[in-house]
């Protein structure tokens, strides 16, 4: 699942691209996806993207905006002449732009949607008044500590709890337990200060790497222009199972499920 980085690459390339463009027409192939809304949108030109958490919001010129949330799979990519971008047997939606422009919604397990909201009523959309403060914008060490010390979750499950702190998933989770030395499966509200405190520093370098990588691409993740990000390329603990653990380079990594979530770790480094 696309995380923050991922999510934040694809708002960047959007807010360059996108801005300004006028909204002709929408085509709809998967009714589940963008179920209604879409006649509040055609006129509309393009104010801005942002984001919160996972959830793109694109704001136009009408008082309107969409929410996309890409779940699994899902890909928001922007066609132009320059972009030679062609709809393909994933896309289930197609925002027709003026200038030439399109926008692609790809989904290959069609679990991502597209909601229309008034611009004023975004941050009372239920999904979205259920995240958690954001590490990159909002998240004090101090609100990062209270929300570690109130939970007997391991700490793992806790950093992708979305309702507690949004926009970290299980790459990025992962990554910054390996980096903080701490074991994904320990209570969150065992860790000493020092800890949370190097847990917090460790959250927010592996999401700004992510973001300066353009985020980590598997088989579905591209970015706004089509492109694979690489950060993939820069894994300190996901998805390196039986490597060698590059810090102590006395174990190899192993991997187990919590949470139902693959979960890897250095025995050596990691230790409860």
């Amino acid at each position: 699942m696309p995380e923050l980085p991922e999510v934040e690459t694809i708002r960047r390339q959007l807010e360059k691209h996108l801005v300004g463009h006028k909204i002709l027409g929408i085509d709809i192939r998967v009714a589940k996806i963008f179920p209604q809304g879409k006649e509040k949108l055609i006129g509309g030109r393009v104010k801005s993207a942002r984001r919160l958490g996972k959830v793109l919001i694109v704001d136009l010129d009408n008082s309107f905006s969409f929410l996309v949330h890409l779940k699994l799979t899902g890909q928001v990519i922007y066609a132009a002449p320059k972009f030679p971008n062609q709809p393909g047997k994933f896309t289930h939606v197609v925002f027709k732009l003026d200038k030439g422009g399109q926008l692609f919604f790809n989904d290959s397990r069609k679990f991502g949607w597209i909601r229309v909201e008034k611009t004023s009523d975004v941050a009372k959309e239920s999904f979205i008044k259920r995240l958690g403060p954001e590490p990159l914008r909002d998240l004090t060490a101090k609100k990062f500590a209270e929300i570690v010390s109130a939970s007997r979750r391991p700490i793992k499950i806790l950093l992708m709890d979305q309702t507690r702190l949004s926009g970290v998933g299980n790459i990025y989770a992962n990554d910054a337990l390996w980096l903080a030395k701490i074991d994904p499966k320990s209570p969150a509200n065992s860790l000493g200060s020092r800890e949370v405190k190097t847990l917090y520093k460790a959250v927010l370098k592996v999401l700004k790497d992510g973001i300066k990588y353009q985020g980590a691409s598997d088989q579905w993740y591209v970015t706004a222009e089509g492109k694979k990000g690489s950060y993939q390329e820069h894994f300190l603990a996901y998805g390196l199972e039986a490597e060698l653990c590059k810090r102590c380079r006395k174990a190899k990594f192993i991997k187990y499920f919590l949470g139902g979530r693959g979960t890897y770790a250095c025995p050596v480094c990691q230790r409860l």
